[in-house]
């Protein structure tokens, strides 16, 4: 086989490990939670939170945008609006995840929210609350 196919067939292998929801099936919101954050990182020096509202099917795929609906960040209009893209698209990069069937059952259609919170909070609390 030559270098490029193995260095192919390694690299797609790969993908599929680090992908968050190719994981187990998520059983509770605080896992949820632990896959969302650890897609995300900050833009480098900010210092903020924003809150995103979001809701799920029972695929594990996003029901429609996510969207703001607490923002306290510092610095001017441009860093707000970078910190914010990047909670979105880390919240969208992530899915879709995978559900264990009894999460799926309750937790199509809800919504829920999450703070993205830099520097990063490490206090080990539930992220994703039920609007």
């Amino acid at each position: 086989m030559s270098n490029f196919k193995s260095f192919a067939i390694a690299s797609a292998v790969l993908m599929c490990l680090a992908t968050p929801s190719e994981a187990q099936a998520l059983k509770t919101m605080d896992d949820v939670g632990r896959v969302i954050a650890s897609c995300w990182n900050a833009p480098s020096d900010s210092k903020g939170t924003v809150t995103l509202s979001f809701s799920f099917k029972r695929d594990g795929s996003l029901l429609g945008p996510p969207r703001p609906t607490a923002i306290a960040v510092e610095g001017d209009d441009k860093a707000r609006k970078q910190f914010i893209a990047s909670a979105i698209d880390a919240l969208s990069s992530c899915m879709p995840l995978t559900f264990s069937s009894g999460l799926a059952e309750g937790i199509a259609g809800q919504v829920f929210t999450m703070p993205f919170t830099a520097p990063k909070d490490d206090d080990g609390s539930p992220m994703v609350n039920t609007q």
